[in-house]
């Protein structure tokens, strides 16, 4: 899984936000675990990373301390919703400005769906598919063939952050290798997921290709979600 080894792609470089002097280099995973932290829209529970990593919970617990003792990460108590104590939330230090529209626009449009559907899956994939019309329309026109259906789909999807990945052996099989929601997709993962599938089979349609066939596997694998986009006709 690709990722910057650190804030300025350069751990030798790394600054602690909070004393404003250079910090020790960071290993390679920690410095890893650092840019998936400065990736997401909102604060990220354990449980959320420890779906997108190979790491041991023990491990990961010992580099997230390790970052908030360099101030580079903090942590907070979630809101309480029942008995026990709430979870930590984990953020980057200063990172709100690595918010993206998309990210804010998915996670409220989940939360609205969760709260007012009766189908949240269905009514999120629709909403997905519109959204992908849109995003497509918004590239300007193309001259629709199933080879540039499927590129229009890649291009969007990285476009919005999701770093895709494809082998010339099994063209049907793509990875994306980093989600912009990563914790609304770990907690909404039935409605979030749904409206990210949704986008590609509005992309593919627009683009005069049958979306049929076309599925969604969330963390499939510790570092990617799988998209099947079958042979386009």
């Amino acid at each position: 899984m690709r990722y910057p080894y650190s804030v300025e792609n350069n751990p030798s470089s790394v600054r602690s936000r909070r004393v404003g002097r250079p910090i020790r280099r960071l290993s390679t995973s920690r410095a890893a675990l650092l840019a998936k932290l400065r990736d997401q829209p909102e604060p990220v529970t354990l449980a959320a990373l420890l779906k997108v990593t190979a790491l041991h919970e023990n491990t990961l617990r010992e580099h997230l301390d390790g970052l908030i003792r360099a101030g580079l990460v903090d942590r907070r108590r979630a809101v309480p919703t029942g008995r026990g104590r709430p979870a930590w939330l984990y953020h980057v230090v200063d990172a709100d400005g690595l918010v993206a529209d998309f990210a804010g626009l998915a996670a409220t449009l989940a939360r609205t769906i969760l709260r007012t559907s009766d189908h949240p899956a269905k009514t999120a994939t629709i909403a997905g598919e519109e959204w992908g019309h849109e995003l497509a329309r918004s590239r300007g026109p193309v001259r629709s063939t199933a080879i540039v259906a499927r590129q229009q789909v890649l291009m969007v999807l990285d476009d919005l952050g999701f770093e895709s990945e494809t082998d010339e052996h099994l063209p049907a099989k793509v990875r994306l290798t980093r989600c912009p929601l990563l914790e609304a997709a770990y907690r909404h993962t039935e409605v979030v997921c749904a409206v990210h599938l949704g986008i590609v089979r509005g992309v593919l349609e627009e683009n005069g290709a049958d979306p049929t066939g076309t599925q969604l596997f969330p963390f499939s694998e510790p570092h990617a979600c799988q998209l099947v986009v079958p042979p386009l006709t």
